[in-house]
């Protein structure tokens, strides 16, 4: 059996190297080498491949004692390696558990076998189960259509081939290294493979701001290496087959990169223009002739060094893109009329912007607040952004559609927002306007830039809620707690509002038990029975599509139902991302959904017990001092898998870990018992996070933050 050697340079892949790694060592085909290159990693991630090496002889680990690059690492390991077949993997990037073993079915008969590439952003991305060979391709002529990535990745080489002919990678860049090595590679034989099955998973990062990726790094000098690389390289190869290759991808990445670079950079075009005249008086005119004439007036302009012409050109070019779209999107078209018109209004100083939950709902903080604003006569105009309007609501304030021209109006004109979420990234923010964020939670689940990984249907979590929390002015914050994971976590450095939650003043409510009642007569629920209030959250990997997640119930509510019927309702309350309606109709009188009703503080208030798992409700519902039970069936998979927690569940929460339906409708025919044996803990728990709240949190905030 002959040995593939796999080399995998490392730079600060800390949270993907095991990951990568044991998709290597728990390959099919184990007759391998693996070569590691610790180039100039810090002692702890270094001690971890030390560690890691001493567990499987396969592993050769080599350091460099400062930062060389990839090219150089992967060039080490060219010289170290003893296999037949040599094989390059990112250490930020996995294997299928059958990839090595398909290419190497073929590698008597080829230099070079090629996979196929998955992008992803996570770690345990579905692996398709190995339905028998594919059919072989064998590509000949057209054989550089197989590096139309420009990688060198999921590709197997015969080490004699690559020895014979003495390849390397180029170590005087650090972008862009791949090109040097492959298409002298890919010229010098007369043919390549492709293996479909040969699947390779290459990680897109989901955090581009704190830990990005070398390609991630688009700036200007990787264009300026990119274009420098090109004009080298159609210098020294001379083939067809060579030259028009790297005009393909020279025009593919005008289109993708510099583009994008020259419109998000108000200076960018005058700093690479010299360098794009340079390149682009190399193309091969004839690579213009399926392009559409705007595009080659572009490419003539920039060949002719004629820099005001170029840009007159790209004027009328992104006008005419952007008129097209906008004339076939009702939604562009609102939005081109907020920048272009509305955001040039002045700013109302007397206008105030709420919203809930995406406009969801009359809800949480934003509700508290302009109660606050309108019971103690503050002079103010208040808007509230709506998905359906029409609400019942105190005051005279105006209800706008949300994403209605009204909204998009009123949003720019407003010199105050109040949102307990992510208001849209494209909404820019005006000088003057002041960004209230309450936030709607403590937090149990990691967020943002605490989690490793994103499993939800945004792989560009991360990246969009830094846009977007950027124009966030002043931050609530319920506890000590909670403001030092806001820090981190949001990477916010504003000024945080430590006063507890608007929303939960609420809870401390004199009239408490004459509210309750009204709530109950409002909601149809029996007056002679007790609540259950069941409040779960979305699991971030269970979605239909981006924004809209699915959740399956799994508490028995026949049982329940049986069992508990004579003295308590259900009331279900799913969180808003999964508020899609629940078929109880056999549990009419018993079940109650109410996942749409607009304020879940009052379902708190009449609730004589909470059920919930990984969601912030029971830092709220702690404030009344009421038994809690955590229905936690998947765990596991939550903790290790999707999220990850700030809290120990089993030493910090104020009530029971419960793993089946039954275990729930045990505690709670037991709950005086349930309550005694958890009441040291819920004590604790209080004094912990409820400590700032005591039904004045509105007056605090609304005292801070409108002072006109």
């Amino acid at each position: 059996m002959e040995k593939i050697s796999v080399i995998i340079p490392t730079y600060k892949t800390d949270p993907y190297f095991d990951t990568c790694l044991q998709s290597v060592l728990n390959q099919t085909y184990s007759h391998i080498e693996i070569i590691i290159i610790n180039d100039g990693n810090e002692a702890e991630f270094t001690n971890h491949l030390i560690d890691a090496a001493s567990k499987d002889q396969r592993i050769k680990l080599i350091h460099h004692d400062k930062r060389q690059g990839v090219a150089s690492a992967r060039n080490r390991g060219l010289k170290e390696a003893k296999g037949e077949f040599v094989y390059f993997l990112d250490s930020d990037d996995y294997l299928a558990p059958n990839t090595l073993a398909h290419l190497v079915k073929y590698a008597n008969q080829a230099n070079i076998i090629k996979g196929k590439t998955e992008n992803t952003f996570v770690s345990n991305q579905g692996i398709t189960p190995d339905k028998g060979l594919y059919k072989l391709k064998i590509y000949k002529e057209n054989r550089f259509k197989l590096i139309s990535d420009q990688s060198v990745l999921n590709t197997l080489f015969k080490k004699d081939y690559l020895d014979k002919h003495q390849f390397n990678f180029s170590e005087e860049i650090d972008l862009y290294s791949d090109l040097t090595f492959i298409i002298p590679a890919y010229l010098a034989t007369p043919e390549a493979y492709y293996v479909a099955e040969a699947v390779y998973f290459h990680r897109k990062r989901n955090d581009p701001i704190n830990n990005p990726s070398l390609i991630q790094m688009d700036d200007e000098q990787g264009i300026r290496t990119y274009l420098a690389l090109y004009r080298e390289l159609k210098k020294l190869y001379k083939e067809k087959i060579v030259q028009t290759y790297l005009d393909q991808q020279l025009l593919k990445f005008y289109q993708t990169k510099i583009i994008s670079y020259i419109n998000n950079e108000p200076k960018g075009l005058e700093h690479i223009f010299v360098d794009l005249t340079m390149t682009f008086k190399a193309l091969d005119s004839h690579m213009l002739s399926k392009y559409k004439q705007p595009f080659i007036r572009e490419i003539k302009a920039i060949q002719a060094e004629k820099l005001q012409r170029y840009k007159k050109i790209m004027n009328q070019h992104t006008f005419l893109r952007k008129f097209k779209r906008i004339a076939t999107s009702p939604s562009l078209l609102k939005r081109a009329i907020y920048k272009r018109v509305f955001f040039k209004l002045p700013l109302k100083k007397n206008l105030v912007f709420l919203e809930s939950f995406l406009g969801k709902s009359y809800s949480d903080s934003p509700k508290a607040i302009y109660e606050y604003l309108i019971e103690h006569n503050y002079d103010y105009e208040y808007v509230w952004s709506f998905n359906e309007t029409g609400k019942k609501i105190p005051g005279n304030a105006k209800q706008v559609k949300r994403f209605s021209l009204k909204y998009f109006y009123y949003v720019a004109r407003a010199k105050y927002w109040v949102s307990n979420s992510r208001m849209p990234k494209y909404l820019g923010k005006r000088r003057g306007n002041v960004y209230l964020q309450t936030w709607h939670g403590t937090p149990l689940k990691r967020l943002v830039f605490d989690m490793d990984e994103v499993h939800s249907a945004d792989p560009n979590y991360k990246a969009n809620f830094y846009a977007q929390s950027r124009r966030w002015d002043y931050l609530s914050s319920p506890n000590k707690y909670s403001s030092t994971i806001f820090r981190r976590a949001f990477e916010f450095e504003k000024d945080m509002l430590e006063f507890g939650y608007p929303k939960n003043d609420l809870l401390y409510n004199k009239n408490k038990e004459t509210t309750i009642q009204a709530i109950k007569k409002k909601l149809h629920l029996p007056e002679d029975k007790k609540v259950i209030l069941y409040a779960p959250t979305w699991r971030d990997d269970d979605y239909f599509s981006r924004g809209k997640y699915r959740f399956e119930l799994e508490l028995n509510l026949k049982e329940m139902q049986k069992r508990l019927g004579d003295d308590y309702v259900v009331v279900l309350r799913m969180h808003y991302f999964i508020a899609n309606q629940l078929n109880i109709e056999a549990y009419n009188g018993f079940a109650f959904d109410y996942s749409t009703y607009d304020d879940i503080a009052e379902l708190y208030l009449i609730s004589d017990i909470l059920i919930t798992d990984y969601s912030s409700v029971f830092f709220d519902y702690a404030n009344l001092k009421r038994p809690i039970l955590f229905f936690t069936y998947d765990i596991e998979k939550y903790r290790d898998e999707l999220r990850g927690f700030y809290l120990d569940m089993e030493k910090d929460l104020p009530g029971p870990l419960l793993m089946t339906s039954n275990d729930v409708i045990e505690a709670v025919e037991n709950i005086t018992d349930v309550s005694r044996d958890y009441e040291a803990k819920y004590e604790a728990f209080y004094q912990r996070f409820c400590e700032w709240e005591d039904g004045r949190a509105s007056e605090r905030t609304v005292k801070t933050i409108f002072k006109d």
